[in-house]
């Protein structure tokens, strides 16, 4: 059981990022009281190098505001350098791979779960971090079944429709064990009343953010454009092998993406990038069998709390699958090769499979983990699957 004794209670309780959202929650929970919270704002871009619109200054302003109402103090710390080499950096070169990365993910596993807590840990001293994540943990929502020798695990938010744990997929262990989160259990809505209720209105009231911060309003293509040059190459068709026009680099466009190819009166989309010729496959209509893809290959996986058992008796394990957070979870078998990569096999094929994006598996409410898509299987137009899907 997680006790006042065990935590060391008289000070630095929680260290929270996102505060704005989460401060009032816990600081009105009844198990904090004598407990010191502490808010923490994350710096993790340089704003003098970006030319879009990024709302850092005014989310830390807001956070400021948010501490100073409710008496709590405010921390600012920075990790742009290490956001920039171990999140950015690679966001960039595998842009330029052809690949589709998801730099979600990597910050949370990179720099939250990791350069944040080790910094909290080691340099204010804290017990526990809460963040305004949309999850749970098989602790509980107040660590009060905290067991190491257990380990946790990393479980669904009540509302499902703002469950973040595809996010938090590649979250260490040791981190989460010491991470809670206070609007797991809510719904957006409840979140507001309590945000209106303290006088936060105008934090309730904000919208919520959306796409990748660093590339701000601007369209993708732009923003990509001042760190990768142009690499021009055919936009080919997919069944004719005709060159329908050029695109300037693969880097622009990924799997399953609208092609705009004037002088053509069917839509055509990415079906697949060939970075040796630096040729982009498209197709014609957004259902085309092309498109879909029932098998794929991935890197070795991360897996939260433990190996899913079958999976290393008989190298084989049923779990739901997405690879991206707003789908809906689907049927898959994993197969654990050699090397313990995994081979993903679905029970229907599925649009717009994409090397670089996260394959995150679950069991009933739990997120096992999550592993990088590496290599795609054969699509259903190359299995000879003639006629269209019908969703």
């Amino acid at each position: 059981m997680w006790n006042r004794s065990q935590l060391g209670m008289l000070h630095n309780l929680y260290e929270v990022h996102n505060v704005s959202k989460i401060l009032y929650r816990i600081s009105t929970l009844p198990y904090l009281a004598g407990y010191e919270v502490i808010g923490v704002f994350m710096k993790n871009w340089d704003l003098t190098d970006e030319k879009g619109q990024c709302t850092l200054a005014e989310d830390a302003e807001d956070a400021y505001n948010v501490c100073k109402k409710l008496s709590i103090p405010f921390k600012e710390v920075s990790f742009v350098k290490e956001y920039w080499n171990d999140v950015f950096l690679n966001f960039i070169k595998e842009y330029q791979t052809g690949w589709t990365p998801n730099p979600d993910v990597l910050c949370n596993k990179r720099i939250k779960f990791k350069a944040f807590f080790e910094h909290c840990q080691d340099k204010i001293g804290f017990d526990a971090v809460a963040t305004g994540h949309y999850a749970k943990t098989s602790f509980g929502e107040e660590l009060e079944t905290f067991d190491a020798s257990k380990g946790v695990r990393l479980l669904k938010s009540f509302d499902q429709l703002k469950d973040q744990t595809f996010f938090l997929s590649q979250i260490p262990q040791d981190a989460l064990q010491f991470t809670m989160f206070p609007v797991g259990g809510m719904t957006k809505n409840i979140v507001k009343e309590i945000a209106n209720s303290a006088g936060l209105s105008k934090i309730s009231q904000k919208k919520e953010s959306t796409g990748i911060c660093f590339v701000g309003k601007r369209h993708f293509q732009d923003f990509i454009a001042d760190y990768i040059l142009p690499n021009p190459g055919p936009f080919v068709h997919i069944e004719t092998k005709e060159v329908l026009a050029q695109h300037q680099g693969i880097h622009n466009w990924t799997i399953g993406q609208r092609c705009l190819i004037g002088g053509e009166k069917v839509r055509h989309f990415v079906a697949e990038k060939d970075p040796t010729t630096n040729s982009i496959f498209v197709a014609p209509g957004t259902d085309h069998p092309s498109l879909y893809r029932s098998t794929f290959f991935t890197d070795r996986p991360h897996w939260i709390h433990s190996w899913p058992r079958d999976l290393i008796e008989t190298q084989m394990t049923t779990v739901k699958f997405r690879f991206q957070h707003t789908k809906p979870l689907i049927d898959a078998v994993l197969t654990l090769t050699g090397n313990n990569q995994l081979i993903v096999s679905l029970v229907q094929p599925t649009r717009a499979l994409t090397p670089g994006q996260y394959a995150v598996f679950y069991k009933g409410e739990e997120c096992l983990g999550s592993a990088r898509i590496i290599k795609l299987g054969p699509s259903e137009y190359h299995m000879n699957y003639k006629s269209f899907i019908t969703i």
